[in-house]
């Protein structure tokens, strides 16, 4: 079957997941340039949680520029020495980048056959990266699609233990004004992963 054919046999409701993954990491991976921010202003909401949350995400973006998003982004992740957050799974877990967590999940990653780029040179435990390894996981990006059973590990195992805590963090931290309505979509999505991967546990 074709990488194209397995695409199509994705439904429109993981599709969607995957596009919320993929969208959280790019935002996270790096500042939102002109495209970026006008693309997150075009979107809207519903209201629920999480379509409210998306709803103030785009009222945001509409009155954000790439320089002051820019400016955002290096004092919440990058600053002088370390920015205001820390936005990895090790840090998080153990209060040290690098540990127990990083290695397992290269494990992991080894093991579905996910590698990481070669211009990325951050740790692998990044909340950027763990969003859109969670992305290609459910459209097939590393082979066939993942089913929910392995989706649902990796997501436990390396995911749900900090995202929450992360978002929240992000929400509310100092610098976080772009960001803080990022938080906010991303604590509202890992609450319904969270809930829909325990009701279809076995």
């Amino acid at each position: 079957m074709s990488l194209q054919a397995e695409l199509m046999d994705i439904d429109s409701e993981d599709r969607l997941r995957a596009d919320l993954y993929n969208f959280i990491g790019l935002l996270l991976a790096r500042p939102a340039g002109e495209m970026l921010l006008e693309q997150t202003a075009a979107l809207t909401g519903d209201d629920s949680p999480l379509g409210e949350a998306i709803a103030g995400l785009a009222r945001v973006a509409k009155a954000s520029t790439p320089k002051g998003v820019e400016r955002e982004f290096n004092a919440l992740f990058i600053g002088l020495g370390r920015g205001e957050l820390l936005p990895y799974a090790s840090y998080y877990l153990t209060g040290f980048l690098n540990e127990k967590p990083l290695a397992k999940l290269r494990q992991d990653m080894a093991a579905l056959r996910v590698t990481r780029a070669d211009n990325v040179f951050e740790p692998e435990d990044s909340m950027a990266s763990l969003m859109e390894t969670m992305a290609g996981l459910i459209v097939g990006r590393f082979g066939a699609p993942a089913d929910i059973e392995r989706q649902r590990t990796f997501f436990n195992n390396h995911i749900a233990p900090w995202a929450t805590h992360f978002f929240t963090d992000l929400e509310g931290a100092q610098s976080s004004v772009l960001y803080a309505s990022v938080g906010a979509v991303g604590r509202e999505f890992m609450a319904i992963e969270r809930e829909a991967f325990r009701m279809t546990a076995g």
